[in-house]
């Protein structure tokens, strides 16, 4: 997912539900008049109780092409049209409706007229008119809208030479966070939740999976029929299919994956996954979704791991990388139940999903691993959150918990460290208040059953906290000075304050050691012989290498060090670890280390491999190395993935970013200077190193 400064206004007022009472615990949202600026739809007249999408999946042409059905129920009058959310790419062939025929009378079919309007360059606007018979109170009706979908942002059609196995196409799709607008139309809000099913027709030899709590095949017919009957907001509905295959590892769990990559993935989770569930069930309540199941995603996955109920999407990539595979997949198993079950009900919100799902994944980590890998894994994380506020500054609202934008922002550039790592701040604070973690572990259960299905405010999460610890309440920890909630909420800057992780001293010390070591005038390679890192875990490594790149630029000789200590030994080790390094050296044009990041660019094709090599060679003096490398490459790499290398590289808005690039033969001219920054003005990943 691309990351891009968003406009922000910083004058709108904090959101607020009128009528919030009465909307409480399992409250249909609809009713409460919530604006959510990235939406074109009329979400709140209508209850949505259902959807089923029937489509037919070509390959050849990189197409679906089908129907979608849905089932709705007017909650306002004098109602006149619904529009639903869209996208340019999805091509509207026809718009029907069914309504149900009074006191046993045959129903009745009506052809509606319809049209279809811009709104943002994230989407556009479906509106489709309705005849007075069909909207009455409380009465419901279908629309039946047939389309086909094109080159739209939720969906990825890979080459089978982008694939694990390089024997069979994929294609997948990508919801977050308003993306699916382009697979179906759709309330593409998060303020919206329903039951879904869907029926796929595939070629011979594909497997389809979808985010659905029951499914059946059809061989003979070639068609999957999938359930979600649990309520989910539109940008958890999910697909992939392909070349894959499975195996169960545990009594609720499968691997999905191609048959190439599946016995790793297998080897990689074991019996692991069935614990973290039990542990995560332990703290906050049953797991409701039934299954929980992984399918693992060839490097072309734009994100490591998307937290599609029941179906976990996640990066291949990530399988050689043991800590940040086991990180991952607890913080999506915490999204079954802190985004999934109880969702934020607007993306200027997001950290009531990401923060509470960063705060439970933590506690999973620590009742599976204890205190000090978590909070080794904690520091690694604030260590990247302080290193983005230095870049940002204090005062930018990018910083804010309620992160307010403006219309045609897409919600996607909000995603960033402040909603992971300052969200987790505060539901830290808020668990000290209690003064017992265990009870704040019963706050959250009893968040969770009463909220469930449903989607919030913040201030449902904060209401239902004081009315839980009412003594809290009554001492008026909500305006205690400085550490105000509205503070927290709308002030920008870093968290005010942080948990004590104190706990992750053994190992923690010796990085910040060895790093001491290294910050002086003449390292004693003698004394820094002492540390052995093939014995450091991945995170004590990273974190190393990240405050050493926090140093940059360091002089040639220390530079020699280094390499002559490290190169060898990080050679040997996981992907997470090897970029780091290699980004120091290219920081520092340390030119012997070259052929390093050269093997490194032509084994990693994944967005979060290539990118924040490429930025740091442009935005140094190795952009010829970088434009060779690339042309090397190329091939290998999806269009998107393509498309955004060659802005990095030639920095020209002649490329057409409508359509997939074609391969270069011939490089454009290059820019006049080498140092030039990156073109696009962003918050480069490489600034950050955030990698899930």
């Amino acid at each position: 997912m691309a990351l891009q400064r968003p406009t922000l206004c910083c004058c709108r007022k904090v959101l607020t539900v009128p009528g919030n009472k009465s909307c409480e615990g399992g409250r249909s949202l609809a009713h409460c008049r919530l604006v959510d600026v990235a939406s074109a739809s009329n979400f709140h007249s209508f209850k949505l109780r259902h959807f089923h999408l029937d489509l037919h999946l070509n390959f050849a042409v990189k197409r679906m092409t089908g129907w979608q059905v849905l089932e709705l129920t007017p909650v306002q009058p004098g109602v006149q049209s619904l529009i639903l959310d869209t996208h340019p790419s999805l091509l509207i062939h026809s718009v029907d409706c069914k309504v149900p025929g009074a006191s046993g009378a045959p129903d009745v079919f009506l052809s509606l007229t319809y049209r279809i309007e811009p709104f943002t360059d994230y989407g556009s606007s479906l509106n489709i008119s309705l005849p007075a018979a069909v909207v009455r109170p409380h009465r419901a009706f279908r629309v039946t809208i047939r389309y086909t979908t094109t080159d739209g942002p939720a969906i990825w059609w890979l080459d089978a030479e982008l694939t694990c196995g390089q024997t069979r196409p994929l294609v997948f799709t990508q919801g977050h966070s308003v993306c699916n607008r382009s697979f179906f139309p759709c309330f593409d809000t998060p303020a919206v939740k329903s039951t879904y099913s869907a029926t796929v027709r595939v070629p011979e030899g594909v497997t389809v999976l979808m985010s659905a709590s029951r499914s059946a095949y059809s061989k003979q017919d070639r068609v999957f029929q999938f359930t979600m009957e649990y309520p989910v907001p539109t940008y958890l509905v999910a697909l992939v299919a392909g070349d894959l295959q499975h195996a169960d590892i545990g009594p609720r769990s499968r691997v999905w994956a191609e048959p190439c990559i599946l016995t790793c993935a297998v080897s990689k989770l074991g019996g692991n996954v069935e614990r973290w569930l039990n542990v995560a069930e332990g703290l906050f309540g049953p797991y409701v979704w039934g299954r929980y199941d992984i399918v693992f995603l060839p490097p072309s996955f734009p994100i490591v791991a998307m937290e599609n109920p029941c179906l976990t999407f996640i990066i291949s990539s990530i399988l050689e990388s043991q800590e940040f595979l086991l990180i991952d997949v607890i913080h999506e198993i915490a999204h079954g139940w802190f985004g999934n079950a109880v969702t934020n009900a607007t993306w200027e919100e997001m950290w009531l999903s990401e923060g509470l799902a960063t705060y439970a994944q933590r506690r999973i980590t620590t009742e599976a691993y204890g205190k000090a890998f978590t909070c080794l894994e904690t520091v690694f994380r604030l260590d990247a959150l302080h290193r983005q506020m230095r870049l940002l500054g204090d005062n930018n609202p990018v910083s804010k918990l309620q992160a307010k934008f403006e219309p045609g922002v897409n919600p996607s550039s909000l995603m960033n460290l402040f909603t992971y790592e300052k969200g987790f701040c505060f539901v830290s604070y808020l668990s000290q208040l209690c003064g017992d973690i265990k009870r704040f572990d019963s706050f959250l259960r009893a968040y969770i059953e009463k909220f469930r299905f449903s989607s919030v405010i913040a201030q449902d999460l904060l209401d239902f906290f004081l009315g839980f610890f009412p003594e809290l309440k009554e001492s008026c920890v909500a305006q205690r000075e400085g550490l105000e909630f509205e503070r927290w909420l709308n002030g920008c800057g870093p968290p005010l304050c942080e948990p004590d992780l104190s706990a992750g001293r053994a190992l923690t010390g010796p990085v910040q050691h060895l790093c001491d070591l290294w910050g002086v005038d003449a390292p004693d390679p003698q004394v820094i012989s002492t540390f052995d890192l093939s014995s450091w875990s991945t995170f004590q490594t990273v974190l190393f290498l990240d405050r050493l790149l926090d140093r940059s630029p360091l002089p040639q000789e220390v530079m020699s060090l280094l390499s002559s200590c490290y190169s060898a030994v990080l050679d040997g080790m996981n992907a997470e670890v090897q970029i780091r390094w290699l980004q120091i050296v290219v920081r520092n044009s340390f030119y012997a280390d070259l052929p390093r990041v050269r093997s490194f660019l032509h084994k990693h094709t994944s967005r979060m491999y290539t990118v924040p090599l490429y930025e740091d060679l442009c935005g140094g003096v190795m952009k010829c190395f970088a434009v060779e490398v690339f042309y090397q490459t190329q091939a290998r790499l999806h269009p998107n993935l393509r498309r955004t290398l060659q802005q990095i590289l030639f920095q020209s808005s002649a490329l057409n970013t409508s359509t997939a690039p074609s391969l270069l033969t011939s490089p454009p001219s290059a820019p006049s200077s080498p140092t030039d920054p990156p073109a696009n003005g962003t918050i480069a990943l490489r600034d950050v190193n955030v990698s899930a």
